[in-house]
This record gives structure tokens, C-alpha cells and sequence, in this order.
């Protein structure tokens, strides 16, 4: 990608953005209150142009759309984004990394996610990393969750509410068996 540039796009969820530059996609946010919101969170390189997206970071486009309409889209699409991570801190990158392979559908929670990377008891720090992470849901960390099947947080808009919604829309299951079943197949397990 040799020039810069950042678009908005209308998902399943809401209007989302993407910015990308010279050394890949520098970052996608998630529906705010307006568009104006969204741009502004957006992470963008200084002085990038709202403009229509290259083929490849239209490609990452069309997967989040297909991801966040329930679709299951070809998975290598978004585990291969080309992310620019300079300036993202050593350990923010490594929880990025595990957290972009979990599947939709799948979760983990904090605590595997740090013993994955080698850091054990670095639960909290994980939460806080992905609290800063620039490219959800490229970087899916809707699908972390806190010990003992609870939801953690979650910095997007509309909070934890929004992360159980997109888990829903994977159809992710966690804690109680049956969470996310319909109501008659919950009553069924019981």
C-alpha cells in the first residue's frame, strides 16, 4: 500500500472505519454515536484523505462486513490484513497476535490468553491491551472474555452490550450451556 487514506462502511452494527498507509492498515474502529465520532476515533495517519480503499484493504472490508452479518467468510482474509503495528507496544503486539487467531464462534478468556503469550497472572494486562487495540474487530477482541464465563469489558460503543451482540451474531457460546441457544433449545438442555 503506497498511499494513505481511511474510509467508512456500513456493517450489520453500524457505520465502522479503516485507515491504512504505506505499511498496512493502520487501524479500524467500530460504530460510534455519528460518523463524525468514528472518524475521529479513528486511528489515521496525519493528514490521510477520506477516499475510496485499495482492492486488498476493500478485501479486509468485505470480511468484517461478512463477519459482522454472521457470515463465515474465508478466515485467511482477516488473519492476513497487512497491520501496521509500529508504535503498538511489544506486549500489546503479542496479545494481538493470539487474540487475532481465535475463530468466531470461539472465545477465550484473559488468563489464556496471557499464558499463551508466556505471561501467567498477566490477565489484567491483556484486558488493558486489548482496551487499546486499534484494529477490532480485525483483531477480535470482542471474543476475550473474563474468568468463570463472564463478559469482561469492552471499550466500543453501547460497552459489553455490543461485544455480547457481535458474539451472538458469531454464535459464540460460553458459561451456561446454551446461552445463545433459542429459548426452546435452552429448555431442552434443562
Amino acid at each position: 500500500m503506497a498511499t494513505s487514506g481511511f474510509s467508512l462502511f456500513d456493517t450489520a452494527i453500524g457505520r465502522c472505519g479503516i485507515a491504512w498507509g504505506e505499511h498496512g492498515i493502520y487501524g479500524v474502529q467500530l460504530p460510534e454515536a455519528n460518523d463524525h465520532a468514528t472518524r475521529v476515533r479513528l486511528r489515521r495517519p496525519a493528514g490521510a484523505q477520506e477516499a475510496l480503499p485499495p482492492p486488498a484493504v476493500q478485501c479486509v472490508i468485505d470480511a468484517v462486513v461478512a463477519l459482522l452479518r454472521g457470515e463465515r467468510c474465508e478466515p485467511d482474509v482477516l488473519g492476513a490484513a497487512p497491520l501496521d503495528m509500529q508504535g503498538v507496544p511489544p506486549f500489546n503486539r503479542r496479545v494481538y497476535e493470539v487474540t487475532r487467531a481465535i475463530a468466531p464462534g470461539a472465545t477465550l478468556t484473559y488468563g489464556e490468553v496471557a499464558a499463551r503469550i508466556g505471561e501467567p497472572g498477566a490477565a489484567r494486562a491483556v484486558g488493558q491491551a486489548l482496551g487499546h487495540n486499534p484494529f477490532a474487530p480485525v483483531v477480535p477482541c470482542h471474543r476475550v472474555l473474563a474468568a468463570g464465563s463472564g463478559a469482561g469489558g469492552f471499550s466500543a460503543r453501547g460497552g459489553v452490550t455490543t461485544k455480547l451482540r457481535m458474539l451472538l451474531i458469531e454464535g459464540a457460546a460460553f458459561g451456561a450451556p446454551g446461552l445463545f441457544d433459542a429459548p426452546d433449545a435452552r429448555e431442552k438442555s434443562l
